[in-house]
């Protein structure tokens, strides 16, 4: 096996490694939640024989290592069971609600991807001066402040003041892509500005530290332009960091919506798992762990794989 294909391999049984450890973690966490799940299920008014055959029921009384292997292997065959509250078939659930959630998500990287490279290389190219430096303080400024804050005061003044878009992200079968464009534009805002100063902050720096190089010099002695030099020669060489940034923060976008999705009421996943949370719908909560842990785990090793892939010294010994 060459060394490519075995650096790649590392890469997949580590990630194949994580995604178990994942799954033992989300089982333990789920299995010490305060309270019973019977009981929350049936009601204080429960008699004790009726408690006892709905622990006997959901397997409550079997043993934690059985229950384990008997969820995991569900897992495996893609079958999530059944919500408790409502005996609804989860995997059908997540399915329509990670469809929304992904459409969120892709509708805030599609607009933050081009515009922190944008805004990175007009930072590169007014180094220190007044473009970079006010990209820099609002970008930081976005970042500091946390997602709910940033919605709320969003929905104040976009929404309650302006009367631009709707304060609540509902979307539903039926509507047109313009009408879920209008839905989902102030969350996507919300995520864009969140994510933003990440992904230009690192673009500017991977661009800085290519500009060091000789080559960079010679260009600029043959008298090429600034901007020509840091898009022709600088950009494609600090690619490889750059797209590695890049999905860190869309596995974020995925994973991290659950603040803005509670905050705009939108019907994604994140909603869907706090919206169970709060009900002890135990088996719902481990799917959705289980989803957003395998959503991020592939890419973060796909960031692994692009980056080993785009770098040459990360294929050689050193």
């Amino acid at each position: 096996m060459g060394l490519l294909a075995r650096l790649l391999a590392q890469r997949i049984a580590l990630g194949l490694v994580l995604l178990f450890a994942a799954s033992i973690l989300i089982f333990v966490g789920t299995s010490l939640m305060p309270g019973d799940v019977a009981q929350e299920i049936l009601g204080q008014s429960a008699t004790p024989e009726a408690l006892a055959n709905l622990r006997a029921e959901l397997g409550l009384n079997e043993p934690p290592l059985t229950r384990y292997i008997s969820w995991l292997t569900g897992v495996l065959h893609g079958d999530f069971g059944t919500a408790l509250t409502n005996n609804m078939d989860i995997a059908t659930s997540i399915g329509k609600r990670l469809s929304n959630t992904l459409f969120l998500a892709g509708c805030a990287a599609i607009i933050a991807v081009p515009l922190a490279v944008l805004l990175g290389l007009i930072a590169v190219r007014f180094r220190d001066r007044w473009p970079d430096r006010l990209i820099s303080t609002i970008t930081l400024a976005s970042i500091s402040l946390p997602e709910f804050l940033i919605g709320y005061l969003v929905i104040y003044f976009v929404a309650v003041k302006l009367r631009w878009f709707p304060s609540m992200a509902m979307v539903y079968d039926g509507m047109t892509l313009a009408q879920k464009l209008n839905a989902v534009a102030l969350p996507v805002l919300v995520l864009v500005l969140v994510v933003l100063a990440h992904m230009m902050r690192m673009t500017r720096a991977a661009i800085l530290n290519v500009m060091q190089s000789a080559y960079i010099e010679t260009a600029e002695l043959k008298g090429l332009k600034r901007f020509t030099i840091i898009w022709r020669h600088a950009f494609p060489n600090a690619v490889a960091p750059v797209v590695n940034v890049v999905m860190l923060n869309l596995a974020y976008l995925v994973v991290g919506v659950v603040v803005v999705e509670v905050v705009f009421v939108y019907p994604g996943m994140g909603q869907y798992m706090v919206d169970h949370v709060s009900k002890r719908d135990v088996p719902v909560v481990q799917a959705c762990g289980m989803v957003f842990a395998f959503v991020y785990i592939s890419l973060n090793m796909i960031a692994d794989i692009v980056a080993i892939l785009a770098n040459p010294r990360l294929r050689h010994p050193k």
